[in-house]
């Protein structure tokens, strides 16, 4: 069967859970509308009512709105089974109390029209059309099985007029009601929608981290000739004897193969970062320890002149980091170092169970269009090609973790981007009983 547009594939329905709850809520206003209905029929109509089953009807009516609350409060998702199950509690109580009080003869015998519209709504189309059905069977059989309504005196008020007053309340209380509830429900619907274009949005993210990952892996792998005899060919001059006396060039050649190492290690940290997961590339270490060795090493191979770094976190604790957690927090910093070559900040804070992570810089800050796009690739007010891929990934990362980056402009100048992780990510659950804090 095809689902209809607002509907998942899957079965479970886009803002399901939402039009769940919009049920319970009618069926509260839907019990409160009774008991005042009865009320009134009785002691201002002063008509005779069954009281003691109408009620038991509302009271088995309260009973499955609570068991339905209780339900919802266990997050599970909601398909058109449950949502058609509900509908026709509804329908079935409503001919109940519609065949104590008139039958066919009742005006709010047209709440059956709220029951149909919202059944087509809702449901898929062979629950909307047992409702129909069903609504129509019950008002045609009341039009000849129901109990009567009876006076309980002379000085009753007339049926005639008592009926065009229940038809007149009948009639604004479903129009009331199907504003509200239309309302409510394109809401939901036009939620679910935008829940579904934001995950088509994070497939096509993710898919272009990936082709992203398969070049870069390729590019490791090709790259690892070319370095490999480049160390050769250098640790050759090193040797040769007319260049030995010759200290200066010595001392830049020692220079060229340290940055040759340096290129050796990068290339070896895409290939292990493309190869294992997060569990096989994983170091356990503290939080403080992981955080102090990740500034020191990026403090040691940037140049900058003013870096100010504040951890304010007190309680630490084990967990475990993987080399993309790192890279991530380098981006951000590597661009708040091309914005601001002077000065860059680090503050670093724990609330309850998140990491916070606050990266300032005295820079142009971004431009309004880019926070807009905060996070999208090629996104980048630099101008230069493949520019903003830094940012892209970090979000990703930060995303992938259950986190989230936050960018905003400084009043003073400058930008602040804030990365957000909850610790439940990378914190060790179960640590050895023989492993110890390093340091």
């Amino acid at each position: 069967m095809t689902p209809k547009p607002h509907q998942k594939a899957g079965g479970d329905i886009a803002g399901g859970r939402k039009n769940m709850q919009l049920l319970i809520q009618l069926r509260w206003i839907a019990v409160l509308g009774q008991i005042t209905t009865i009320a009134v029929v009785s002691l201002v109509f002063e008509y005779q009512l069954p009281l003691l089953p109408m009620l038991l009807v509302i009271a088995g009516l309260i009973l499955f709105n609570l068991f339905s609350l209780w339900r919802d409060r266990l997050h599970q998702s909601v398909t058109n089974r449950p949502l058609f199950l509900a509908l026709l509690v509804d329908v079935v109580s409503l001919t109940a109390l519609l065949f104590l009080s008139g039958g066919a003869t009742n005006p709010f015998a047209f709440l059956f029209l709220l029951q149909v519209i919202l059944s087509a709504v809702l449901l898929e189309v062979w629950a909307t059309w047992i409702i129909v059905g069903l609504t129509s069977i019950s008002l045609a059989a009341m039009t000849v099985y129901y109990v009567p309504l009876a006076p309980l005196t002379s000085h009753a008020h007339p049926f005639p007029s008592a009926y065009l007053e229940g038809l007149l309340i009948s009639f604004a209380l479903n129009a009331i009601l199907l504003a509200f509830v239309i309302t409510r429900i394109t809401r939901n619907l036009r939620s679910g929608d935008a829940q579904l274009a934001d995950l088509r949005q994070r497939a096509a993210e993710e898919e272009h981290i990936v082709r992203m990952g398969l070049l870069a892996s390729g590019a490791a792998h090709e790259l690892g000739t070319p370095l490999a005899t480049m160390s050769v060919i250098l640790g050759d001059w090193r040797r040769m004897p007319e260049l030995t006396g010759q200290v200066e060039l010595q001392d830049e050649i020692a220079e060229m193969q340290a940055q040759l190492q340096r290129c050796k290690t990068i290339v070896s940290g895409i290939l292990l970062s493309a190869g294992e997961t997060r569990g096989e590339s994983s170091v356990k270490t503290t939080l403080r320890t992981f955080l102090q060795d990740l500034v020191e090493e990026w403090r040691n191979i940037r140049s900058i002149e003013t870096f100010q770094y504040d951890n304010r976190i007190i309680e630490d604790c084990p967990v475990v980091f993987d080399t993309a957690l790192k890279q991530m927090i380098w981006n951000v910093l590597d661009n708040a170092l091309e914005a601001s070559p002077q000065w860059v900040s680090l503050e670093i804070g724990r609330n309850d169970e998140l990491l916070q992570l606050e990266v300032s810089d005295r820079g142009p800050g971004f431009p309004p269009e880019m926070l807009a796009e905060f996070g999208k690739p090629y996104q980048s007010s630099k101008g230069k090609p493949g520019g903003g891929l830094g940012l892209f990934l970090s979000v990703n990362v930060a995303r992938r973790l259950g986190g989230t980056v936050e960018a905003h402009n400084r009043a003073k100048g400058g930008a602040r981007v804030k990365l957000t992780l909850p610790l439940a990510a990378i914190a060790i659950e179960d640590p050895p009983a023989t492993w110890r804090p390093p340091g």
